[in-house]
């Protein structure tokens, strides 16, 4: 597997109406959604029956069809043994910090070719956030596994955190939504992609937190759990701040008024 990068970063701003944002050790710092307005992501867990594996005829023509779609040079390539290789892009939608070695120079071209595991180097561990939004595109083959573009990615970034904690999603646009669907493991990422073509507005995928209702907490290290601890302390006094910002705006309005009804005639 080989992994270029592209990035571009965003981060949740706290400068939203308060009741628009809640943020739970349980909840993990997610976005809570307005009653009144509709969900425009929604994550759907469905069931879908294996159709049967297409023939290596069948999937020559798929090929074929997919490369005539695509605009840049990331085309598909079959193989003599009837496997294949090609691009994916990755989205990472992380709202949770990672664990990463600390003091651990970049990974160079030698690392990468030699399969150096920099992590292995150190004890020392530190979290941060990865910036939103971040792509990572990945050459992968048409036997590689979900299981193993998750591992690829953390490797990439030298994550050190269990991979059971994160998830591959794809992701669909449908009638106005935004529909997460959580990829099986043994999914193979090549043939959905295969499958949809090459226009990532169809078909792309996303790397999130695994979600299963309760949070694992014994999944985390000490010092994963004394970072969170020190993000909810912060969070919270920024949005003490928030409210107290808030009402004393208002009471200024509410003054600024009472003043001028004083001082108009009776």
């Amino acid at each position: 597997m080989t992994i270029g990068s592209s990035m571009s970063s965003g981060y949740c701003s706290l400068d939203e109406d308060l009741e628009d944002c809640f943020f739970t050790a349980k909840t993990s710092f997610f976005r809570s959604t307005p009653n009144k307005v509709p969900a425009k992501n929604v994550t759907q867990t469905v069931e879908e029956e294996k159709p049967e594996p297409p023939t290596v005829q069948e999937i020559k023509q798929k090929i074929e069809k997919y490369n005539a779609k695509v605009t840049n040079c990331l085309l598909m390539k079959l193989n003599d043994d009837g496997t294949y290789t090609g691009f994916i892009k990755v989205h990472l939608k992380l709202r949770r910090p990672v664990t990463v070695p600390a003091g651990i120079r970049p990974q160079s071209i030698y690392d990468a070719l030699k399969e150096v595991n920099l992590a292995d180097m150190t004890d020392k561990r530190t979290s941060f956030y990865l910036p939103l939004d971040a792509i990572k595109q990945l050459h992968i083959s048409s036997t590689t596994t979900v299981s193993e573009v998750i591992q690829g990615l953390l490797k990439k970034f030298m994550v050190v955190d269990n991979p059971q904690k994160f998830a591959l999603f794809k992701e669909m646009r449908k009638d106005g939504q935004v529909l997460f669907q959580k990829l099986p493991l043994t999914e193979y990422p090549l043939y959905l992609r295969l499958q949809a073509g090459p226009d990532t507005d169809v078909l792309s995928f996303v790397l999130k937190e695994n979600e299963t209702g309760e949070v694992e907490w014994d999944a985390f290290s000490i010092p994963e759990l004394q970072n969170f601890l020190m993000i909810l302390d912060k969070e919270e006094k920024d949005k003490i701040q928030q409210v107290q910002r808030k009402y004393e705006k208002f009471k200024q309005r509410l003054q600024q008024t009472l003043k001028e009804a004083r001082g108009k005639p009776g």
